[in-house]
């Protein structure tokens, strides 16, 4: 594990006592040691399970759900005795689609509630009620997955030589993107599909398996938003073809590919948008919103190039999202044959004043992707809090920047940083491990665990800073790396983050993958790549593969303290523990009943276990983690 230079505080130099822990209280998750995971069917009565330390002096304990908007309560019996902890079993009947429930603690003195956002002796909002839903979750692949964003533009030429069009800036490879700037869009670095198939090696190097890619349809940008079309690929990636050869590819390989839709808007150069200007008779015409404005519509976040599209029209709906003739459709039958979708903006699409037709649009593209091809994954972009539009009926998962990205950011962020947080007008902040901690389960909890196990958790895209100047070190990379790979849900990576890139906003992080360095054949310009943080990654990927629990486990936070959290991933068959530290902390002495031994899978360092209990070192920073025996 590396060093460091951190320093703890002289208050925390001073107490030497070892920290407590957070598993002297009931636990409930929706994972197998706790709900059946089949998909319930309504009327179905669902059995689901508390774990109850011991200690705990309940008296009763009950289940208290939501039916047609009333509570309902229901007893819950005491199943078995073990390991010094009680088992509680009550059965839910699954009278909604969507059936929310908590669980409630008789004990001296008042009682508890215990929701997804933790145990409670007042009375708090149904918000972060757990939830069971009738409807099927992502495909069983996606809990398997490691995804890899790709943006064409920037990650790989084939050499294919094609004339640039009126529009584009011409870049070198070794030029650093302009992050902000008229510049900004049209900067044009000339990477192709082909030089992404040319580089599928790396990527099976790194060990990911399912590849992301951002637009690919023609526009007058390099970031392909503003499409002019969705009826084919642009000829400067390589045209129809190139998309086609690098799905075969991809799956000859075992690998999937994902691609990347803008139902909230078009281009201004669509040709839906041109026939609707030239002719108002068209029946282009009712897809998008008209105004008295001097642009004269309605445009995403008024940037005028992207119009914004109308659901009000059927036939709107009928090509571009409902039916076997629908673009959502075209792409994911032979040759593309498209493994999903990630909808652009899917929190506005839909939306606008009165209107708000976003989650029958997310039904009809998924019942659309049901029919095309049932195993494909359908994910949103919603950069805040997207739990009311995820009960699963729609969208099967999102881009989890909520309950992941900025929590995890604002922990670990460079206390020296000069970087935006994400649309808010201030930099980034500095929290605490229980601020983070809190964060992240109050977004998990508004969300069905059937989705919560399959969110998109990134640590950047390329809408944001990287990583590497977020935080400021390869060592505390390693330490957001080792939440992303253990923590539940799918970890997804932007191009260029296994090797340490850095950019200071989504546009300028935008970098051009350095080959050169990547192959040994840098000639010292441009961005360097950082073989250890490539390692670091590596190692991380094979060890998610290596362990069911780390993929399907429930989750048990253990210890949150500043500057270290560690929590428990279990299955029926593995427990493992997951120690993160930013800073050197006291450490912390976990309940003997956890455990007789432990391997350390990540990071080298023992995990002391005696008869006073598992002893967790307080080094840092770094990550280890342990499979508890």
């Amino acid at each position: 594990m590396a060093t460091t230079t951190t320093v703890p505080s002289p208050a925390r130099r001073r107490d030497a006592r070892p920290a407590g822990h957070l598993l002297d209280v009931p636990h409930h998750d929706g994972s197998e040691l706790f709900a059946p995971q089949e998909v319930p069917a309504l009327g179905d009565v669902v059995p689901v399970r508390l774990r109850v330390p011991a200690g705990t002096p309940e008296r009763g304990v009950w289940v208290r759900t939501v039916r047609d908007a009333e509570p309902h309560i229901v007893p819950a019996r005491l199943d078995r005795e073990e390991g010094g902890e009680r088992w509680y079993v009550a059965e839910v009947p699954v009278h909604n689609p969507v059936t929310s429930y908590r669980w409630l603690l008789d004990e001296p003195g008042g009682y508890r509630w215990l929701t997804g956002r933790g145990a409670f002796d007042r009375d708090v909002t149904d918000a972060g009620d757990f939830r069971l839903t009738v409807h099927p979750g992502a495909p069983a692949w996606v809990s398997d997955a490691v995804v890899y964003q790709i943006f064409p533009d920037r990650f790989a030429r084939s050499g294919t030589e094609r004339a640039l069009p009126d529009w584009a800036v011409p870049a070198a490879w070794d030029e650093e993107p302009v992050g902000r700037g008229p510049v900004t869009p049209v900067q044009l670095y000339g990477g192709d599909l082909l030089g992404v198939e040319q580089r599928l090696d790396h990527l099976q190097r790194l060990g990911v398996d399912t590849v992301y890619l951002t637009p690919v349809f023609p526009s007058r940008s390099n970031h392909r938003y503003d499409a002019s079309t969705f009826g084919h690929v642009d000829p400067l990636l390589g045209g129809d073809e190139a998309l086609a050869s690098l799905s075969r590819a991809l799956h000859g390989r075992g690998m999937r590919l994902v691609g990347d839709l803008t139902t909230n808007h078009t281009g201004d150069a669509h040709e839906w948008f041109r026939r609707a200007c030239a002719d108002p008779g068209a029946p282009e015409r009712e897809f998008y919103y008209w105004d008295d404005s001097e642009r004269g519509y309605a445009a995403w976040l008024d940037v005028p190039s992207l119009p914004k599209l109308s659901y009000r029209s059927r036939e709107l709906a009928r090509r571009l999202v409902d039916g076997p003739d629908s673009v959502i459709a075209r792409w994911l039958a032979e040759p593309y044959a498209l493994d999903g979708w990630r909808i652009d903006v899917a929190n506005m699409t839909g939306r606008f004043g009165g209107d708000d037709f976003a989650h029958a649009v997310a039904r009809a593209v998924r019942a659309t992707m049901a029919a095309a091809n049932p195993d494909a994954v359908l994910v949103s972009e919603h950069f805040h809090d997207a739990g009311g539009d995820l009960t699963g009926a729609g969208w099967h998962a999102n881009m989890n920047y909520g309950a992941f990205t900025k929590p995890v950011w604002t922990w670990l962020v460079d206390p020296a940083t000069t970087l935006d947080f994400l649309g808010i007008p201030t930099t980034i902040p500095r929290r605490t491990g229980p601020s983070a901690v809190a964060t992240m389960r109050e977004f998990d909890s508004t969300v069905p665990w059937r989705v919560t196990r399959s969110q998109w958790n990134m640590l950047g895209s390329h809408d944001t800073p990287r990583l590497r100047t977020v935080v400021g070190s390869r060592e505390l990379v390693e330490v957001a790396a080792g939440l992303l790979f253990t923590y539940p849900g799918t970890p997804a990576l932007f191009a260029g983050d296994e090797g340490g890139l850095t950019g200071w906003n989504g546009e300028n992080a935008r970098v051009p993958m350095p080959w050169d360095a990547i192959e040994g054949r840098d000639p010292g310009r441009g961005p360097r790549w950082d073989a250890a943080t490539f390692d670091v990654y590596r190692r991380l990927i094979a060890l998610r593969r290596s362990s069911r629990a780390l993929r399907e486990g429930g989750l048990r936070w253990a210890v949150v303290e500043d500057d270290a959290v560690a929590y428990l991933r279990e299955t029926a068959d593995e427990r493992v523990l997951v120690l993160a530290a930013r800073a050197p902390w006291r450490g912390a002495t976990l309940p003997g009943r956890l455990a007789s031994g432990a391997e350390n899978l990540y990071g080298g360092a023992d995990l002391r276990v005696d008869a006073d209990g598992l002893h967790l070192p307080g080094d840092g920073p770094g990550v280890q983690v342990w499979r508890l025996a």
